[in-house]
């Protein structure tokens, strides 16, 4: 599997960083125990099997419209198959549009039954995870609001990248010269 992600500007960066290792301190889940050289605060903005050609081509127009201002709303919880707790995103015209975009790109060559219905329009929640566990009701904890930093008001979303799942490898998806 593909993602298809956008990464944070570097003071915006720090902060989820900063975020991961209070959770990780106070013993609850957090992404700062994720010890691969790739992770690192994103937002995700769909994912399918491959990147094919045409894919590519669209998401080069996703990435032209990067560097793109957004803004954080909070903390919010999300109890999925895992337990989720992330900042949520304002979802504005640019960034619905963005995603969008994104989406309508990997749908256009994929098999409808690859994609994830999260990442569908009509059910996205645009977030930066702060920490995922399997268990249940994980993010319950009273202290959570105490624990995390205030979110930046103002970020900027920086690059296009796509995580293959299988290779474990990044590629950054760059716009059209």
């Amino acid at each position: 599997m593909r993602t298809v992600e956008v990464l944070l500007d570097e003071a915006t960066d720090f902060a989820v960083r900063e975020a991961w290792r209070r959770l990780a301190d106070a013993g609850l889940p957090s992404q700062a125990r994720l010890r691969s050289p790739t992770n690192s605060p994103h937002l995700t903005l769909a994912a399918c099997p491959e990147l094919t050609a045409p894919i590519r081509w669209e998401l080069a127009e996703v990435a032209a419209a990067l560097p793109l201002p957004v803004r954080f709303t909070g903390v919010i919880r999300f109890e999925r198959p895992t337990s989720v707790l992330a900042w949520a995103l304002q979802l504005d015209a640019a960034l619905d549009d963005l995603h969008r975009r994104a989406w309508d790109a990997v749908a256009s060559d994929s098999p409808s039954e690859t994609l994830n219905p999260l990442h569908d329009p009509e059910h996205w929640s645009p977030h930066v995870t702060l920490g995922r566990s399997r268990r249940s009701g994980a993010f319950a904890d009273r202290r959570i609001p105490e624990l995390l930093p205030t979110p930046p008001l103002s970020v900027r979303l920086t690059t296009l990248r796509s995580y293959d799942t299988e290779t474990g490898t990044l590629e950054v998806l760059k716009p059209r010269p």
